[in-house]
């Protein structure tokens, strides 16, 4: 009995030397009128994506796309690597003089109140 993984594997391997290495090999072809086909470009365009082959197929197969808002992510991710940032040259010096300076801890515990504080604002506004 022939194993069906290696049959697949070996299928798979022959049909992308025969078709110059593509996944997808089998073509869909469909008609759409120009406000069908503007109406699709609106939508992509609201999507932020210009590339119409994975947006039909996405469309296809799952029926549906959900857009994220990742800006406040973003936000919050680019305050905490400002505060990294800052942490980094507090142990840098902490690491040249030998020395721990009370203001040094009070500003790592205040980089560490703020990081907790905008991950309490993002998890709120996300309810």
């Amino acid at each position: 009995m022939k194993n069906e993984y290696n049959g697949t594997a070996q299928a798979a391997a022959e049909n992308e030397t025969a078709t110059g290495g593509r996944k997808r090999t089998v073509q869909i072809k469909f008609r759409v009128t120009e406000a069908e086909r503007d109406m699709i470009l609106e939508k992509m365009r609201l999507l932020h994506t210009n590339n119409l082959a994975a947006y039909m197929r996405k469309m296809s197969i799952d029926g549906y796309i959900i857009a994220v808002d990742h800006s406040d992510l973003k936000a919050l991710a680019a305050q905490i690597q400002k505060i990294g940032v800052n942490v980094n040259q507090i142990t840098r010096r902490v690491n040249t003089t030998g020395n721990v300076y009370a203001q040094d801890l009070a500003e790592i515990k205040e980089a560490l109140a703020e990081i907790w504080r905008l991950q309490r604002l993002n998890l709120l506004k996300a309810h």
